[in-house]
């Protein structure tokens, strides 16, 4: 068994492609029309048949309470691996990226958070 696709709730689909795209380098894999939203999902380019991201509306009235409660309690949504937290730090920065934790060493994991844009908080994180 392996995870085959993970979702993020977002407040704006379009904001989110650009992000998760533009920003952190994230390529789109799918991109279907569902009435008023769309089934639209991110993978790595360094392993784009891997895991999925669905950029998910955050439409149904349970999720605003629950991403805004996270993000207040300063709790990220998802996590994603990268090779060196602090290279992807100030790269990050110094495209506008708001963190609200920077690099921060544990023993052997370091971790960062981000602000997506989009309603969420993402950690960054590397074990060594």
């Amino acid at each position: 068994m392996r995870i085959h696709l993970s979702s993020v709730f977002v407040d704006d689909q379009e904001e989110a492609l650009r992000f998760y795209t533009d920003v952190l380098g994230f390529a789109k894999k799918n991109d279907v029309p569902l009435g008023a939203h769309r089934w639209l999902t991110v993978v790595s380019p360094e392993d784009p048949d891997g895991t999925e991201l669905l950029l998910e509306p955050d439409a149904h009235p349970a999720v605003k309470p629950y991403t805004s409660a996270l993000a207040e309690d300063g709790i990220p949504a998802a996590s994603f691996a990268v090779d060196d937290v602090r290279a992807e730090y100030d790269r990050l920065r110094e495209a506008g990226v708001r963190f609200t934790q920077e690099p921060l060493e544990m023993g052997p994991v370091t971790t960062a958070v981000l602000d997506d844009t989009c309603g969420n908080l993402i950690q960054l994180v590397h074990s060594a």
